[in-house]
């Protein structure tokens, strides 16, 4: 069986709801997931998007988390470090935590990759980190990943 991320609040492919964007209250969705492979020391997960007029654009930025955890909390709070010692990258808004989808008006849909990494590693222990520093630190201490990609657009 293959790693599986669970985003139960929008469907594969379609639009992620407004709670989870700047045009709401900008909360981080739940996430949870299985068939994490027995050798997984930690888990990170990456959130961006592809379609920013500036290129890849990131919005969160999360590793050291258990593999026992088991999920993510709805809302999880916008600070560097969370209890149990997870830590949250910079995001391209250049704060730390998740910042949801806020394309500019007008420039249609786009897509929200939210990646889940399995890792070798119990811990990374670099703070600050962005996706680059992030992808940097992992190469080679990537199990399995999987991804969920969601849409939107302001009008």
């Amino acid at each position: 069986m293959a790693l599986k991320i669970i985003i139960n609040s929008f469907e594969e492919g379609k639009e992620i709801p407004r709670k989870f964007t700047c045009d709401g209250v900008d909360y981080s969705p739940a996430i949870t997931w299985e068939n994490l492979p027995a050798e997984t020391k930690s888990i990170a997960l990456i959130v961006d998007d592809p379609d920013a007029p500036v290129g890849d654009f990131v919005h969160w930025v999360i590793y050291n988390v258990g593999p026992k955890q088991g999920s993510l909390p709805e809302n999880v709070q916008k600070t560097e470090t969370l209890p149990d010692g997870i830590i949250q990258g910079r995001n391209d808004f250049g704060s730390f935590g998740y910042n949801g989808p806020c394309p500019p008006k007008g420039h249609g849909f786009h897509r929200y990759y939210f990646t889940l990494y399995a890792l070798s590693v119990a811990e990374i222990p670099r703070r600050r980190l962005s996706k680059d520093g992030l992808l940097e630190l992992m190469n080679g201490n990537i199990i399995e990943k999987d991804s969920k990609m969601g849409v939107y657009r302001r009008v």
